[in-house]
């Protein structure tokens, strides 16, 4: 599904698609900047719970219908579809209450910190049976579109070691990390989702080594910020991805696939190409600040395949139960930890 350009998608003969928003935190706004000025067929024309100091800058963007309530929103006879950026706490609700006014719905990874509750979500949204689109953003970064279009051609042959590197420049505030979920759901979820998706395979066990090493805040909240997690997959591919919360010299995102035919790697982008050399050695520029301009291509990107999605039909290029899988990985990871042992993904996925 990353195959998808901008410029191609507002090409598509689209109806216009009349979308309402919750949550404008963040990642809302992301969403309804790209929403509003990227797709011409597409308006952002109602919002739920908006802060009062949010609704000017909200009715620029062109929203005109302020509701209350979230029910309130997904009752609007005249929106197709939700986009859901709430916390995390109130997505599995507001999915079923957008799913069973009919809405088309793209709501913000993850699903549920719950399991029993994701579970739960996926039959809502298969009953439904309404377009349903999960934020796993990172799919549709090019230069990983790249590296999937590499494995899916063969030009890797048989991969033999995926390996990711995921550092954030620094933890988040302590307010967030009380209700994120920890590392593993909240940050290397993504990886996990990422190893699923470019070696189109599923896990099978997970193992995994932690610690607190530069934020001691984070074992109140029983965290962690550094992390060591293999994976073997059905297939035979192993898998190593390593997350840090305090990367030092920025927000460092690798990935390499070593197989048969080769290696191909996706590296960081930087602000600037420019580099030079002297008798101290050779400086290029600092990585990009964090996942905002890392990855704002790919957000872009993801809202123009949901829109497309909807418009066209076929099968979510993101779907709920995807989500389950690699919550499922996540929770894996954390047992790993608390064990210290390696947990069959099955013991998650039966239970």
């Amino acid at each position: 599904m990353c195959i998808f350009k901008t410029k191609e998608i507002t090409k598509l003969p689209l109806k216009t698609i009349n979308l309402g928003i919750i949550g404008l935190g963040r990642i809302g706004k992301v969403h309804l900047t790209h929403a509003t000025h990227h797709f011409p067929n597409c308006r952002v024309i109602a919002a739920a719970r908006v802060h009062p100091e949010k609704k000017e800058w909200v009715a620029r963007c062109g929203v005109s219908r302020f509701y209350d309530d979230f029910t309130s929103l997904v009752q609007d006879p005249d929106l197709d579809a939700i986009i859901i950026a709430s916390p995390t706490g109130f997505h599995a609700t507001h999915i079923e209450q957008a799913a069973k006014a009919g809405k088309a719905i793209f709501c913000e990874k993850p699903l549920d910190l719950s399991f029993s509750v994701v579970k739960k979500v996926v039959q809502t949204v298969k009953k439904a049976n309404i377009p349903f689109m999960l934020g796993f953003n990172r799919r549709f970064d090019p230069t990983y579109c790249k590296l999937k279009d590499a494995l899916q051609t063969g030009k890797v042959g048989t991969p033999y070691l995926l390996r990711i590197t995921s550092r954030d420049p620094g933890p988040p505030p302590v307010e967030y990390l009380k209700t994120s979920g920890g590392l593993f759901l909240d940050m290397a979820i993504h990886d996990f989702d990422m190893a699923r998706y470019l070696l189109d395979d599923e896990v099978e066990t997970v193992y995994t080594e932690a610690a607190v090493l530069g934020e001691p805040r984070l074992k109140a909240f029983h965290d962690v910020d550094t992390a060591i997690t293999t994976l073997r997959c059905k297939k035979g591919t192993l898998v190593t991805i390593d997350n840090s919360r305090n990367s030092a010299y920025g927000y460092d995102q690798r990935i390499e696939v070593f197989g048969e035919k080769g290696v191909w790697g996706a590296t960081n982008p930087t602000a600037t190409f420019d580099y030079h050399s002297n008798a101290q050695g050779t400086h290029s520029p600092t990585l990009l600040p964090f996942f905002m301009e890392r990855y704002e291509a790919s957000y872009r990107l993801e809202m123009g395949t949901f829109l497309k999605y909807i418009s066209e039909g076929g099968p979510s290029p993101v779907s709920a139960e995807e989500g389950l899988q690699s919550m499922a990985i996540s929770i894996a990871a954390q047992r790993s930890v608390e064990e210290n042992r390696v947990v069959s993904l099955s013991e998650i996925i039966n239970n």
